[in-house]
């Protein structure tokens, strides 16, 4: 199966809205403060850039054919569900693998350092089941709210954990197999230093040596000359 999804091309057309050149970075607190605060609030986000989409049932490269658009990296807003009916645990099973954390949760702040507002959580896409899937190159940043006055109350029964979570899905740029390797060993294909030869068990002059690889070059100068050139003279 091919996993590799062509990132020049974007996902859907870019909104009109918008100029030709414009590309969508916001930083970790934009992604909190204006998108993923404004959606669990159910109020309007700024710019219809991110897709709705329940992320766990796709393999993540189906993914970018269901985002607005995207230039290696995409953006969803995702509802999140529980492993246990009483646990905490999110449920990270997905497509035909799974997500799998990589490190710890990394704190979100405000501009000035003071406040957490949430938090982000990596993630890589192993194909198969825990523990022993496979992993490839699709990544996600997960980030989720931590103000608890934002989020809507849900029965206990629930098992969903978040309605949203926003993610930005990656993948890592494909590096050609014979890149840096000049269709092989550079090592092998460099020509070696020339061993110049020796009399009576000494080495000749370097410029004799030289002389000598002309002079084997061109078979057909004057014999008294090559010999001249092969004595060391």
């Amino acid at each position: 199966m091919d996993l590799w999804v062509d990132a020049a091309q974007p996902a859907r057309s870019f909104p009109a809205a918008f100029p030709p050149g414009f590309r969508f970075h916001p930083t970790d607190e934009e992604l909190l403060v204006y998108y993923l605060k404004n959606k669990v609030a159910s109020r309007l986000v700024p710019a219809e850039l991110i897709a709705d989409i329940d992320l766990y049932q796709y393999n993540p490269w189906e993914l970018p054919k269901k985002a607005f658009f995207g230039e290696g990296e995409w953006y969803f807003f995702s509802p999140r569900n529980r492993k246990y009916p009483n646990g905490g645990r999110p449920n990270r099973a997905a497509g035909s693998g799974y997500w799998k954390a990589t490190g710890i949760d990394k704190p979100i702040l405000t501009s000035g350092g003071t406040k957490s507002i949430g938090v982000k959580k990596a993630l890589v896409f192993h194909i198969g089941r825990p523990p022993k899937g496979m992993k490839t190159e699709w990544s996600m940043d997960e980030y989720r709210l931590i103000d608890a006055t934002v989020r809507p109350p849900r029965s206990k029964r629930s098992m969903r954990l978040d309605d949203w979570v926003l993610c930005r899905v990656r993948q890592k740029e494909k590096v050609p197999r014979n890149a840096g390797s000049h269709h092989g060993d550079f090592s092998s294909s460099t020509k070696a230093a020339p061993s110049y030869p020796k009399k009576n068990g000494e080495a000749l002059p370097v410029h004799t040596g030289l002389c000598k690889e002309v002079a084997m070059e061109n078979p057909f100068q004057d014999c008294l000359v090559m010999a001249s050139l092969l004595s060391g003279q």
